[in-house]
């Protein structure tokens, strides 16, 4: 697999934030410009529809130009840092390929890209646990019901790895969604002078609605991957006029709930804009300005509609349960 890996070309601005550990804003350091022949229809986006659809599009649509001199940093700097990184089981690499379709693509680059970055970031920066589960985190759903294997080669599957790697990877779409239910995270927040009493977690497999169980360790292990994959969902540059992107709410959101319970463990540097700023050296459209200043709340109730729908048309029931020690 490590020929794999080096066969994928990672985009500039995901070589950077391995070379530097986090996300980053690069206003004034690259040019965004509007991408030539987008097609949404070929993307795991494809299904969404009305305004979520034109705001995905929005976003998609764009691609940052380096200036060369810095290009050539980021590329000796990211061909140092991934030396380390070790290769990925050769039976993973076959059952991917051989039992499963990665052919959509993602939201820069091939959905296969998106994979081997979640893999090579995570293997730098999380190395108290497998970087396989962030290989595999979406092989049981995405966010927008693309499912890259049936439920019947989840026995298949559990064979090529561990215990704890099968309960996260089967934990990881459920959990997604959740991030969309206000409910999850604000009961969190509201019992933090509590946290160190959280039990377990109750909650439905995405791909066949499997009932799941996790414990609290496993929860928080669980949403620093999460915390890791919303690395590859910032916008290059300009955040401040993005901050109704609900992907970017949800990274904000899930980074501080971390801090305050005081389990951050993978390392994800980042800093979230606290004011308003005109965006330097990016084009946007005249739809990219007005959503811009929309109101965040207003975005993000379109997204949970979105994903309220997406697990209605799965069959999967998007309620939890937080269970908590007496």
């Amino acid at each position: 697999m490590n020929e794999t890996r080096l066969n994928t070309a990672l985009s500039l601005q995901r070589k950077s934030a391995i070379c530097q550990g986090g996300a980053f804003d690069l206003a004034g350091q690259v040019e965004v410009v509007r991408m030539q022949n987008l097609q949404m229809d070929k993307t795991i986006f494809s299904g969404l529809k009305g305004l979520p659809k034109m705001f995905m599009a929005e976003k998609l649509g764009k691609e940052a130009v380096w200036p060369e001199h810095t290009a050539v940093a980021v590329e000796q700097s990211y061909s140092e840092a991934v030396s380390s990184v070790p290769p990925i089981d050769q039976r993973l690499v076959d059952f991917m390929q051989n039992e499963c379709d990665f052919s959509m693509e993602h939201a820069d680059g091939s959905f296969l890209e998106h994979l081997i970055f979640c893999h090579d970031y995570a293997a730098q920066y999380y190395p108290a646990h497998s970087p396989n589960v962030a290989l595999l985190h979406s092989i049981l759903g995405t966010a927008t019901n693309t499912f890259a294997m049936d439920a019947g080669k989840l026995p298949e599957l559990k064979r090529l790895l561990s215990d704890f790697e099968v309960e996260q990877v089967q934990l990881f779409p459920s959990t997604l969604r959740l991030f969309y239910n206000s409910d999850f995270l604000d009961e969190l927040e509201l019992n933090i002078h509590r946290i160190d009493t959280l039990a377990a977690l109750h909650v439905n497999r995405v791909i066949d609605n499997e009932a799941l169980t996790v414990s609290a360790e496993s929860l928080w292990i669980n949403l620093n991957y999460h915390l890791m994959h919303f690395v590859d969902f910032v916008p290059a540059a300009n955040w401040s006029t993005h901050r109704s992107d609900p992907l970017l709410q949800m990274f904000a959101r899930l980074s501080h709930l971390l801090d305050r319970a005081g389990e951050r463990r993978a390392q994800v540097d980042v800093s979230f804009p606290t004011s308003r700023h005109a965006p330097v050296g990016e084009e946007r459209t005249f739809f990219g300005k007005v959503t811009g200043l929309l109101p965040a709340s207003v975005t993000l109730k379109l997204a949970k509609k979105s994903i309220r729908e997406y697990s209605k048309l799965a069959g999967h029931d998007l309620s939890y349960r937080l269970e908590w020690k007496r």
